[in-house]
């Protein structure tokens, strides 16, 4: 028979935790000192914020990649061209669609005391919306470089892109959640009083 103790402290394990839904939001409201519907209108309107900021800047690239195909130095691409350039404009069209999601999934949804629901898929839909970002970015930085400057400039500098989104959007904010860093300390936390 097995007689190993359950590890505590920092090493115990922890039940897998929603980040939003009516739990997640309940915890959140206990230690902020909010209600439930205060946290779920903060994160909603955070959300909302951040979509708004990406949304800008994958509207300005779609648009862009769309006018492209009707220039006539488009015709002067060669196959590899034309494949960066279909990925380039597919994986944006898909960050478009995906970005514009919670605003679909807000419209039927309104007044029916869903909140905690478009909250979680605001959130998901956001993290798929800028995943799709960095390869957009990349494959549309490699058709603009490949052009320009040839083809070995344009890898390096599609990856170089690469490598920056993926260490600035995914690598340091995922480091900072794992060690807790710049958390405020639980003495600093405000206190529901019952």
């Amino acid at each position: 028979m097995d007689t190993q103790e359950t590890p505590s402290g920092p090493d115990r394990p922890r039940p897998a935790r929603q980040r939003f839904g009516p739990a997640a939001a309940m915890r959140s409201a206990e230690l902020r000192g909010e209600t439930v519907d205060q946290v779920l209108d903060r994160n909603l309107a955070e959300l909302l914020q951040e979509l708004r900021v990406a949304f800008t800047g994958v509207q300005i690239m779609f648009a862009f990649l769309l006018g492209l195909a009707f220039t006539q130095r488009f015709g002067d691409l060669d196959d590899f061209g034309v494949a960066v350039y279909t990925v380039a404009l597919m994986t944006t069209a898909f960050a478009t669609l995906v970005l514009l999601a919670p605003v679909s999934f807000h419209r039927i949804v309104f007044r029916r005391g869903q909140k905690a629901a478009l909250v979680a898929v605001a959130d998901r839909m956001l993290a798929v919306g800028l995943a799709m970002l960095v390869p957009a970015m990349a494959s549309a930085v490699l058709l603009i470089l490949d052009v320009v400057l040839g083809r070995w400039p344009a890898i390096v500098g599609s990856a170089a892109t690469t490598l920056l989104g993926l260490l600035t959007w995914y690598v340091l904010p995922l480091s900072v959640r794992r060690s807790g860093h710049g958390r405020r300390p639980p003495h600093d936390r405000p206190r529901h009083h019952r």
